[in-house]
């Protein structure tokens, strides 16, 4: 049966494994694969409440393996982990899933392997904009896909520019209440018109170019985020984001058309 992949990638396998089943709190967890040569990776680690405890992208080798250690930490909720690998081919996500166990002591159960190493996952596992389809997480059309008008601006979800609010969102804004709370309600407004800019971005060079212009410093504005780790870090940068960028979009313009009207 087809997967819909292009005939490039058909031939390439493209795996996600661990090093072991079962860990306890403090172990070093590695996770290993193959994929295309110089493919880049991007890895997401969920503890069992569905918190992101980990997101990294890293770059296969020129034989297509990639591998990535990570340390779980000593508080670390006990259950079963879900370790997501994606791809991006033809700016569709390819997803490979796995589910490790977490617990001070592995005891021997007679639980088949099934219950204790299943990679059924459900549709919160998809980033947002995706969802599950047969097996992957695709695009989700009705919803517009995920950072639509950053994709459509810098012309992949690979982009570095891309990448830092996908990683902002998941590492920062969804691990605290006020960022989950903004994320809903700016999903909301966000794909009410995302995909309408990011169509005419791909339909007119020049108006991407102006809309590129437009958003690169709110981006690069953004990076003043990744050090908030705390619920009061993200309210505190947060909104210092939010000022900030109504002085620069709002404040600056206003100055230079009174000045320009003084004059006149």
């Amino acid at each position: 049966m087809s997967l819909g992949l292009s005939p490039a990638f058909a031939q390439t396998e493209f795996t996600l494994n661990s090093s072991a089943d079962f860990y306890e709190p403090g172990d070093l967890v590695g996770i290993s694969g193959v994929t295309q040569s110089e493919q880049i990776v991007s890895i997401q680690v969920k503890d069992p409440t569905g918190k992101t405890l980990l997101v990294r992208s890293i770059t296969a080798d020129n034989s297509g393996n990639y591998s990535l250690d990570f340390k779980i930490p000593k508080t670390a909720t006990q259950g079963s982990y879900i370790i997501v690998a994606s791809v991006s081919i033809d700016m569709i996500p390819v997803i490979k899933t796995i589910t490790v166990l977490v617990q001070d002591k592995i005891i021997e159960t007679a639980s088949s392997p099934t219950e204790l190493g299943s990679t059924e996952v459900d549709d919160s596992v998809c980033g947002t904009g995706t969802i599950m389809k047969n097996g992957k997480c695709v695009v989700d059309e009705s919803e517009g896909g995920g950072c639509l008008i950053a994709t459509a601006t810098y012309g992949s979800e690979l982009a570095t520019e891309v990448q830092q609010l996908r990683e902002l969102r998941d590492n920062q804004l969804l691990n605290t209440e006020s960022g989950s709370a903004f994320m809903g309600t700016f999903n909301h407004i966000y794909y009410s018109f995302s995909p309408i800019i990011a169509d005419y971005e791909r339909e007119n060079p020049m108006f991407k170019e102006v809309v590129k212009i437009a958003i690169t410093p709110m981006i690069s504005s953004l990076s003043l985020m990744e050090n908030a780790n705390s619920e009061s870090e993200v309210l505190g940068l947060g909104l210092s984001v939010i000022m900030l960028n109504i002085g620069m979009y709002l404040g600056v313009p206003a100055v230079v058309i009174i000045g320009i009207r003084k004059r006149i």
